[in-house]
């Protein structure tokens, strides 16, 4: 769509234009307001808000999303997908007939490398888990494994960007960003969209991850932070009462009015960014406040606990968003610095022991809180990664990237449980059987929520785009 401009009103001086006074009003709504920003063109008259509750295009049970993404890679044969015959062939090459395997680091020629951990079948459904996963394992019959997930980059940012956007190049809307598009908000006081990196950095891949490219740019993904503040700038400046930020936004909303065809929504949706920041001054402390949480809820996420303390915060604080409205949540595990990611290329038993230690009894938590609470069958929970791992090693006892076979799973909002979907070779290497790529991840998560893939689209250079390009195919064993 052509972004339209409106031209400055003949009523107002150009030391008073409107776009003037909105400039100025950013300093007084600070960084906030401005993550909210102006809209384009196709929502009809002004004071249309962008964010507003959209009906899907189906029923679904599914209404919010908590994406939890593993940045690095974890090993699939490692965690959810056990490979015998990796023990029974260890320090021999692959077999000639899978080829030579090539990946980032290495050339296919590395000796096989067997999992250092153990597995066990759990629940009624008896699915296997490595003992890295001992409390997400008492879950299992509340999740749907899918084993045969493929992509097609071995770097990392490239294949970040696939599974965020849908495509292996920056520039394209996020998967938040899209269902935020379609579906718009369930609160009037939080944003739609709530992205929540790891405090030591964000992921290979950066901000295009839940950025929101051609879409309008209130759909992109706001940051929340660790600490005592994780929303920045949300506090007014010294001086600024609420009474005077509202004469301020109800006087941009007349100059608004003087002005603006109805065919221009920029302003409009300017002026609705600055209203969100207003109320959430009110709104978001309150949602970002865990001093409230009973000790024993704190307990479930691991609060209590030193390494699993920062990411459990982050994932009560998924669910506090959820209970009050909030679309779409994703949250890193790993980032920055290659210490604190799943990057296995060495040292893969010291390596996945901490990434695990800190992300287990969470994650076991946050499925167990909102089943407590009523929320599961109306939340989706997505656990994934950038791709896997591969079955030979790296430096002796670590894996390089594998594209080819890996393992993401799903839990609540629809999702039929204790079953486990696709497969890998007895190596843990390429998908057998059904294979999906992320085109069919995307159309089964936008399924999910009651969107088809084919209606959800924007018109951009001249061609309707969508998440899923020219059509992915859902994924429909994964629902009940």
């Amino acid at each position: 769509m052509s972004h339209s401009v409106s031209p400055s009103s003949p009523h107002i001086p150009p030391a008073l234009s409107r776009r003037g006074v909105l400039r100025g009003a950013a300093h007084g709504f600070g960084a906030m307001a401005l993550e909210w920003m102006l809209a384009r063109d196709g929502y009809g008259k002004p004071r249309v808000n962008p964010l507003a509750a959209r009906k899907p295009h189906f029923d679904t049970k599914a209404k919010h999303i908590i994406f939890l993404f593993m940045v690095g890679a974890p090993s699939q044969m490692d965690t959810f997908d056990p490979k015998p015959a990796l023990k029974k062939f260890e320090g021999q090459r692959l077999p000639e007939s899978l080829g030579m395997v090539k990946s980032q680091f290495t050339d296919g020629t590395t000796p096989i490398l067997s999992s250092p951990w153990s597995f066990k079948k759990y629940g009624q459904c008896g699915a296997d888990v490595s003992e890295l996963f001992p409390n997400v394992a008492r879950h299992v019959d509340d999740i749907c494994f899918v084993r045969s997930f493929f992509t097609e980059s071995v770097v990392h940012a490239p294949a970040m960007y696939q599974v965020h956007t849908g495509r292996i190049l920056m520039g394209w809307p996020s998967m938040g960003s899209w269902v935020t598009y379609g579906l718009g908000s369930d609160t009037d006081n939080l944003p739609a969209y709530v992205v929540m990196p790891q405090p030591e950095g964000t992921p290979e891949g950066g901000t295009p991850c839940w950025g929101s490219a051609f879409l309008p740019a209130v759909y992109q993904g706001t940051l929340l932070r660790s600490g005592a503040a994780p929303i920045l700038h949300l506090k007014p400046p010294p001086g600024m009462t609420s009474s005077r930020q509202r004469a301020t936004l109800d006087l941009l909303q007349k100059m608004n009015d003087m002005d603006t065809g109805e065919e221009d929504s920029e302003m409009a949706a300017r002026v609705a960014s600055y209203e969100l920041a207003f109320r959430m001054q009110s709104h978001a402390p309150d949602a970002v406040d865990i001093s409230k949480e009973s000790e024993a809820t704190r307990r479930l996420y691991g609060l209590d606990r030193p390494h699993t303390s920062e990411f459990g915060t982050r994932l009560l604080l998924a669910r506090r968003m959820v209970e009050r409205g909030v679309r779409f949540v994703q949250i890193y595990s790993g980032g920055g610095p290659v210490s604190i990611q799943w990057d296995a290329h060495k040292d893969l038993k010291s390596n996945h022991e901490k990434m695990c230690g800190m992300t287990d009894l969470p994650i076991a938590g946050l499925i167990e809180d909102l089943k407590q609470r009523g929320l599961l069958d109306s939340t989706l929970i997505v656990w994934g990664s950038e791709f896997g791992r591969l079955p030979n090693s790296q430096s002796g006892n670590g894996r390089d990237h594998n594209p080819h076979g890996f393992t993401m799973w799903f839990a609540g909002g629809g999702v039929k449980g204790g079953q486990t979907i696709g497969a890998t070779d007895d190596f843990g290497l390429f998908t057998t059987g059904d294979r999906y790529h992320m085109r069919d991840f995307h159309a089964t998560i936008l399924h999910a929520m009651g969107l088809d893939q084919h209606k959800l689209w924007y018109l951009h250079n001249g061609r309707h785009e969508k998440l899923t390009d020219f059509g992915g195919s859902v994924i429909r064993k994964v629902f009940a």
